[in-house]
């Protein structure tokens, strides 16, 4: 008999819910799994209908009616509202007599407001009229019900269903998957399946192929000599990446349009995706700095290779250590395809739990808890609005932002994105502001560009002559 509550039949988490829970527990500040996003356009919208669209993708998507509960031995599961019951409350505000600096201080102290954790709504929507006269919407969602696509393909979903209350010749969006489905089958798979031993049998080889990694800092390796020091172990491998404070900034930098279509272009020319690209950019920074062609960073996987999982909502994403040693002879070139293969491999396994990863890796080189090999981690997120169709709309200019919740667990997170306005790059970086300051960034971003243009433009060079170069 399967058990239920309040008349809902529940769901274990699944390991992607898993990974933000076993974080969340660590972090003081419990808004750390807090993501808040405005969209807006410069355009007048019916707000009526723009409502009715809201209530109506919240029907279609399974996932933002989502609520979490615990056990008597505390253990949390989950369980998905009907449409009547999850139909969100739509707030309507006008900031347009305040100025832009006020609206968005007011958004970011929203997004800083923690979800009660049992049997609650874990979204909050807010219909908002801009001081520069846009109109649009406020989205705070909790990271364990949406990942940054699945809130890409609701902000789409409404775009869709109010452009096809009010425009003749839009069609009525495709449905969405359903998100229990897609929970039933990550469930499955955890359970032992023949799919799961493959992916584990992978990540152990992985493991146990390799002599034990180490860690590169963003300016050198001062961290890892100041670790060895402090052991008194020469040979230590692993650092303290973060700091006593899980205070939390947001600095972005942007590329324009034109910069990013010469990097578009190489990736075209050689059949590989602009993750592999930032990806040589990056570790060839950190050899660059440390003297050492052995790097390490997290990577975030999406897992949305099937329509289903692109449209089921929830989050989906797992993070692995990539690892990549690189001697200085090798040219740009062969790094970038070294990095497309490995990444290939990593993306046929990534439904394995990363917290099994980092257990089994633990047991193997065992250090304190704290200690890292990876001074960061990457996400790009190839999907924007403008990439949806939104196009046939005419020209509607549209804005997004992303508002700090104000704590992370981690010293550095990037996350590459497109900008809607020109399809230029976002690069977003979530850091502990005691860990990495705003100058670290700068210097760091600075010589990241100038790594992926060097080797884009000149990819038979090798890495040492890139190194040299810039």
């Amino acid at each position: 008999m399967m058990r239920k509550r309040k008349g809902y039949p529940v769901y274990p988490l699944t390991a992607a819910q898993k990974f933000h829970f076993f974080y969340q527990n660590f972090c003081p500040k419990k808004e750390v799994l807090n993501i808040g996003t405005s969209v807006t356009i410069e355009n007048d919208l019916d707000w009526d209908v723009l409502r009715a669209s809201i209530c109506k993708a919240y029907e279609r998507n399974e996932s933002l009616r989502v609520r979490f509960a615990q056990d008597k031995e505390g253990a949390w599961y989950q369980y998905v509202v009907s449409a009547e019951e999850g139909k969100p409350e739509v707030e309507f505000v006008d900031f347009s007599e305040k100025t832009m600096e006020e609206a968005e201080q007011t958004m970011t102290a929203w997004t800083r407001v923690p979800f009660k954790p049992v049997d609650s709504p874990m979204t909050r929507i807010v219909m908002i009229k801009m001081p520069d006269g846009s109109c649009g919407v406020y989205l705070l969602s909790d990271h364990r019900i949406m990942d940054a696509q699945s809130l890409i393909g609701f902000l789409q979903d409404v775009i869709e269903l109010y452009c096809n209350s009010l425009y003749e010749g839009v069609p009525y969006p495709k449905d969405m998957a359903s998100y229990i489905e897609q929970v039933q089958k990550d469930l499955a798979y955890e359970a032992g399946s023949k799919a799961q031993q493959r992916d584990r049998e992978f990540f152990e080889h992985l493991i146990d192929s390799t002599t034990e990694p180490i860690y590169t800092g963003i300016d050198g390796t001062a961290k890892l000599d100041a670790e060895r020091q402090r052991s008194g172990d020469p040979n230590a491998r692993a650092a303290v990446n973060v700091s006593d404070s899980v205070d939390s900034a947001i600095d972005i930098f942007h590329l324009e349009e034109e910069p990013t279509t010469r990097l578009m272009k190489f990736c075209e020319e050689y059949h590989v995706s602009l993750q592999c690209l930032l990806l040589m950019g990056i570790r060839t920074y950190f050899q660059k700095m440390n003297g050492i062609d052995d790097v390490s960073v997290n990577l975030a996987i999406a897992r949305r290779a099937t329509l289903k999982e692109k449209k089921c909502g929830g989050t989906r994403i797992h993070s692995f250590p990539f690892r990549t040693i690189l001697s200085e002879d090798k040219s740009f070139l062969d790094g970038v395809y070294l990095i497309r293969d490995q990444q290939n491999e990593y993306f046929r396994h990534a439904n394995y739990d990363p917290v099994a990863y980092f257990a089994y890796r633990g047991r193997k080189y065992p250090h304190q808890g704290g200690q890292t090999y990876e001074p960061m981690s990457l996400t790009y997120q190839p999907m924007s609005l403008k990439s949806q169709g939104l196009d046939k709309l005419g020209d509607i200019h549209y804005k997004t932002k992303w508002y700090s919740n104000g704590a992370t667990t981690q010293g550095m997170y990037l996350t590459v994105m497109h900008r809607p306005e020109d399809n230029g790059l976002d690069f977003s970086f979530e850091h502990q502001v005691k860990a990495v300051s705003r100058e670290q960034l700068e210097y760091f971003y600075y010589y990241l560009c100038k790594i992926m243009f060097k080797g884009a433009e000149n990819p038979g060079l090798s890495v040492g002559d890139i190194m040299k170069l810039i």
